[in-house]
């Protein structure tokens, strides 16, 4: 269900992306082969590379060139983080399976995902620090914005009077965080002027909240053999996002019915009761709606660059994402 990004159509992009690849794998390369084999799990595992896709992006913004070797291992830095970030969730959500292969988790235990997580922030920042102390600083930063997001949504578990800013604020940390310090790495690195990498910035903040609201949109609307997991899944964790909170806000015996299910675990046929007011109900279009006010930063953002191929399909790619759940 997801659309293709017309970023990965830019030039030189097919290329770049192997790049990234080899430095990705070299980067957790070590001589203890069973630390090389946890680290490198997701890595074979492949992944759209999107925070990666977006600092090249950023770095050929007014340039049809191929980007540096430098701007790819600032890309990799943000990669890393991501991936680390990954086998954290995993183990908080006992998570069994990603990118179609078991979890580092589930095949070797939680303490080993815990340490192979935080290798990889090690490792991020090992890459980040040889590209200067602006960029290692700014990683370190965002680290702490990942890890200040997801304590906002834990605190929320299971409250179904969380707030619309609470679930913001949380998805600004733990997700558009890291889209927005990949853009700006990419533009640092690539020597950007200085209104380019803060116009890219914000952008990358609106791309990395529109990403985050489809993805809590396709959780509510999507089957599961779309997914590849249960369908309604946050829900049942507890974690009420941006489409069931506009219904539990409606005014309607929808929104009663639905907070009489939430606030605990289900039980039975909850979940498909759950998933089916959410469905018929204008939380879905609601929450679009909020996405597209996000896209509108990003056009806007955009009409501060350059012409360039980066620059079209940065422009369009926010949208373009949002479509895949219009239906």
């Amino acid at each position: 269900m997801s659309a293709v990004s017309p970023l990965l159509s830019l030039p030189f992009m097919a290329t770049d992306r192997e790049r990234v690849d080899r430095a990705l794998r070299t980067a957790v390369e070590t001589k203890d082969s069973h630390l090389n084999e946890l680290a490198s799990h997701l890595i074979i595992a492949g992944g759209k590379r999107l925070r990666p896709v977006l600092s090249i992006a950023a770095a050929q913004v007014g340039s049809e060139s191929a980007v540096s070797d430098e701007v790819i291992q600032g890309s990799i830095a943000c990669e890393l983080v991501h991936l680390g970030s990954l086998y954290h969730d995993d183990v908080m959500d006992e998570s069994m399976t990603r990118r179609g292969v078991d979890t580092v988790n589930a095949r070797w235990g939680n303490l080993q995902a815990i340490l192979a997580g935080d290798f990889m922030l090690a490792k991020a920042s090992e890459v980040s620090a040889a590209l200067g102390t602006e960029v290692v600083t700014l990683l370190a930063q965002t680290i702490g914005k990942l890890c200040e997001g997801q304590i906002e949504e834990l605190r929320a578990t299971y409250n179904v009077s969380r707030s619309i800013p609470s679930y913001l604020v949380s998805i600004e940390g733990k997700t558009a965080s890291l889209f927005a310090t990949a853009a700006r790495i990419g533009a640092i690195v690539a020597g950007q002027d200085r209104k380019l990498i803060d116009a890219l910035t914000i952008y990358g903040t609106a791309y990395g909240m529109v990403f985050q609201i489809v993805d809590d949109i396709l959780d509510v609307i999507a089957t599961d053999d779309e997914l590849g997991k249960r369908a309604g899944h946050d829900m049942e964790e507890g974690v009420y996002t941006l489409p069931v909170l506009l219904t539990l806000s409606s005014d309607s015996t929808d929104a009663i019915e639905l907070r009489d299910l939430l606030g605990r675990p289900f039980v039975g046929n909850e979940r498909d009761k759950a998933l089916q007011i959410v469905r018929s109900n204008s939380g879905i279009a609601s929450a679009i709606e909020t996405a597209l006010d996000y896209v509108a930063i990003a056009e806007v953002e955009c009409n501060k660059l350059p012409a360039s191929s980066a620059t079209t399909a940065l422009r369009t790619a926010p949208r373009i994402l949002l479509e895949s759940v219009i239906r």
